[in-house]
């Protein structure tokens, strides 16, 4: 059946409107951080910079250590990323390919685990930690931030695997293969695109993370990237708009760049999972 015309342009319209919901925030923001002061405290504001600087941008990283930060972000979402994936692909074969009650109550439990708010997970996560000497490091960090992601990043992959055929690993199988070279020699390989796609958004995930990073890194030479923005809103809640702005800006753009340059793995990859998930 053939969508009416009507129709056809009041979705394109919605999307369209949701389009520009999802973008607004970044716009502005991108406005705010080429905008001088004398702009940025105008009564009219206006989409674009009258007169756009470059001096947000130099102020941001005259009072606060982004790269520096930002180095310690891009360590952390790394490791984090490689560990949660390398963990959960055999994990996410062992739930997909066996039909068990185990399997069954892993994946619930996984399904649950997601609902869990971070203040219940904070303590008993801070506690581990302490007992193991790992409070106020990056170490300790990429740890809680692979115990958080783990569970995602195995419920996607299991997806992924139940779209591999079954046929392809059997024949691996009579050519005498054992499971743990049919999982790297076979199976893997057609889970590159969700391995990519698994592995960016537990990236992303760990580099926008904030509560956990803020509780547990106190030496500011270990605080990400998230955390350092926050200095740059005073004791009274004011905050420096037009650096803070700018930082945000620079924040944001690893993640931008990840995802253009693979957007079209990580597409393939979702819509593969999404077929027998």
């Amino acid at each position: 059946m053939r969508t009416s015309t009507p129709a056809r342009v009041g979705q394109y319209t919605a999307l369209l409107a949701y389009l520009v919901f999802l973008a607004f925030p970044f716009l502005w923001l991108v406005s705010t951080a080429f905008k001088p002061p004398r702009e940025l405290g105008s009564l009219h504001p206006t989409w674009i910079p009258e007169d756009p600087t470059l001096a947000n941008f130099r102020q941001a990283f005259d009072e606060q250590p982004l790269l520096h930060a930002a180095l310690n972000s891009l360590l952390a979402a790394l490791a984090a990323a490689l560990i949660a994936v390398l963990v959960a692909t055999p994990m996410a074969y062992v739930v997909a390919r066996r039909r068990t009650r185990l399997a069954k109550a892993v994946t619930g439990w996984v399904v649950v685990s997601q609902a869990f708010p971070f203040v219940l997970l904070i303590i008993p996560m801070f506690l581990v930690l302490k007992n193991l000497r790992m409070i106020n490091s990056l170490p300790g960090l990429v740890l809680v931030y692979v115990v958080w992601a783990l569970p995602f990043a195995l419920w996607m992959l299991a997806g992924y695997v139940r779209a591999v055929p079954r046929e392809l690993e059997e024949a691996a199988a009579v050519d005498g293969a054992g499971r743990v070279r049919t999982l790297v020699s076979v199976t893997a390989p057609l889970l590159a695109p969700g391995i990519v796609a698994t592995g960016l958004f537990a990236f992303i995930t760990a580099w926008n993370e904030f509560f956990f990073a803020l509780v547990l890194l106190k030496t500011p030479e270990k605080q990400t990237l998230p955390v350092v923005l926050t200095h740059f809103i005073g004791a009274e809640g004011v905050a420096d708009l037009g650096p803070l702005a700018a930082a945000a800006f620079l924040a944001t753009l690893p993640s931008l760049v990840v995802f253009a340059l693979i957007q079209r793995r990580i597409t393939g990859g979702m819509l593969t999972g999404a077929v027998k998930s």
